[in-house]
């Protein structure tokens, strides 16, 4: 176990700071508000020391990510390796964790394949998965979640087996999972469920630790609660679910009026039916093969593109996994299963699907259930020879699968996709700031998003004096757009340009957006040598 465990290190630290080549504004966000908690007690914004959600951009961001960031900023500085390392440490952990869940979940010792235990399989298919690895190798909330609820779910089942009180620590470990990602919030209520009809007799045994730890649940997401009923905690569900496309019920008026209203049409034409079917769908498009084992997810943040959420080879052992698990486990068969399908339900209301990040939650239900199919195939022959040439071909698969994987995520990745990740803005940053004591103003553009983060990040601009000069506008969303702060000056270039006719004035924006008559002084390009940035003055 342990050198699985330092594979998994190995794989999610290797060059951390440098690829993914850039930081996404997320993680810029999560790194200056840890950097301003360290130097001030307060966000961006000045709320001091918030423990209910962190308003950033107006997307309200779960608090424990900026606060993990924190000790890792005040040991390494604010820079792209300490705020990817909470969430790089987390998915390394969580190959750990799985090793004890899986360990007793399924405690038979006699469950081998060659000479590896059923644990260690998992364990190993955890650390070299492309999904993982991805979504440990950036500041991802979703990874640090996913740790909690794995590490939640073995408390649980411990509590079952043996004694109740691990019942408080397994419902710790699901409160720090709501406290770091959107997700947990609806998937932790129907996992639980689940689990309390699979297992209620069981829990019947020790329902003083239940009850303890019931009570204790409630008191600590009480100071949650106000924020999650509020119209800015509705803020992120209502832009990205299903249940706000006006084109269903658009669509189920339409055809209720083309059949005169007719009582079947209201019936089969139902906008909730309509809502149903387009959740339904959205659903099963994880289970696409395609995104599964061939592209994964269409966000280059989440895939390579050339390699499945899982590896092809895992494809018949996922579903033999599924045959074995049912045909021999009962009650853990369904924990995994509910684990799995609870998992995808909030996913399955999004508008954008398949969704790697939203589903990480389901992880290592995957892994255990390939690794169970492949030690079910393997000890379903006797003989030797034969179960010696699987192993061989497993290995060679595997050893082929993360060689390509590896090569093309460290060496055409970063070129191929570094527009996606923001790439240019700490040269564009950078090299402002070189050039920053010869100008009044400083214009940047805001056509690739939020440009003030990258400012603030890597000029290490003071919190405190931030938080008292920084020009915000809110939204009737809740959202906030950052105008300005000291020279900076942030939005539609050509509008701030006719602001500030009569100054000396350095500008930063895509080419075209540059005015004609400007000295060009340097292009930042992205890594495939396409022009990201233009750097002039007037």
């Amino acid at each position: 176990m342990i050198f699985i465990v330092l594979l998994a290190f190995v794989l999610r630290f290797y060059q951390l700071g440098q690829n993914p080549p850039s930081l996404t504004w997320d993680e810029a966000a999560i790194g200056y508000n840890a950097y301003s908690i360290l130097k001030t007690g307060k966000d961006e914004h000045g709320r001091f020391l918030p423990i209910d959600y962190f308003a950033s951009f107006g997307d309200y961001k779960p608090p424990v990510a900026v606060y993990a960031s924190v000790l890792s900023t005040a040991i390494f500085g604010l820079n792209e390796f300490s705020t990817r390392l909470p969430s790089a440490l987390f998915g390394t952990l969580t190959v750990l964790a799985t090793y004890f869940l899986v360990k007793e979940i399924f405690p038979r010792k006699n469950f081998q394949f060659s000479i590896f235990n059923f644990q260690l399989i998992t364990s190993f298919l955890l650390a070299i998965s492309p999904w993982h690895i991805l979504s440990s190798r950036a500041a991802f909330e979703a990874n640090i979640a996913s740790f909690f609820i794995v590490l939640g779910t073995y408390f649980l089942v411990k509590a079952i087996k043996e004694k109740g009180q691990h019942l408080l620590l397994s419902v710790l470990c699901y409160l720090s999972a709501v406290y770091t990602f959107n997700t947990p919030r609806l998937f932790l209520p129907l996992f639980l469920l689940g689990l309390a009809l699979i297992y209620r007799k069981e829990l019947l045994k020790i329902k003083k630790w239940v009850i303890i730890g019931g009570c204790f649940g409630l008191i600590m997401i009480a100071p949650l609660v106000p924020h999650l009923l509020s119209e800015e905690g509705k803020l992120r569900f209502e832009e990205v679910n299903i249940f706000t496309n006006l084109e269903v019920i658009k669509t189920a008026n339409q055809r209720i009026e083309a059949e005169k209203n007719s009582l079947l049409a209201r019936i089969i034409h139902n906008r909730r039916i309509g809502y149903g079917l387009l959740f339904l769908k959205h659903y099963l498009d994880h289970f696409n093969p395609g995104y599964l084992f061939f592209h994964g997810d269409v966000n280059p943040k989440f895939s390579i593109q050339d390699t499945g959420q899982l590896y092809l080879i895992e494809a018949p052992f996922l579903v033999l996994g599924l045959y074995y698990l049912f045909r021999s486990e009962g009650k853990t068969a369904w924990l995994i299963i509910l684990w799995l399908l609870a998992g995808l339900v909030p996913a399955g209301m999004a508008r954008e699907t398949p969704h790697a990040l939203r589903t990480l939650v389901t992880l290592p239900t995957w892994q255990i259930i390939i690794a169970w199919g492949i030690i079910g195939f393997y000890q379903s022959f006797r003989s030797k020879k034969f179960k010696k040439a699987l192993s061989l071909f497993l290995v060679t698969c595997y050893i082929l699968h993360v060689t390509l994987f590896l090569h093309n995520y460290f060496v055409h990745y970063p070129k191929e996709f570094s527009r996606e990740w923001q790439y240019g803005y700490k040269e564009a940053v950078l090299a402002v700031a070189q050039k920053y004591g010869d100008y009044d103003k400083v214009l940047v553009s805001d056509v690739y998003g939020r440009p003030y983060i990258y400012f603030l990040y890597y000029l290490q601009y003071p919190p405190l004096k931030y938080q008292q000069e920084g020009i915000r506008e809110r939204n009737v969303f809740g959202q906030y757009q950052v105008k300005g702060f000291d020279k900076f000056r942030f939005g539609d270039l050509s509008q701030l340009i006719s602001e500030e006719d009569n100054k000396k004035v350095l500008f930063v924006g895509r080419g075209e957006e540059i005015p004609q008559e400007s000295k060009t002084l340097k292009e930042i390009k992205f890594l495939n040598g396409e022009i990201a940035f233009v750097i002039a003055e007037k």
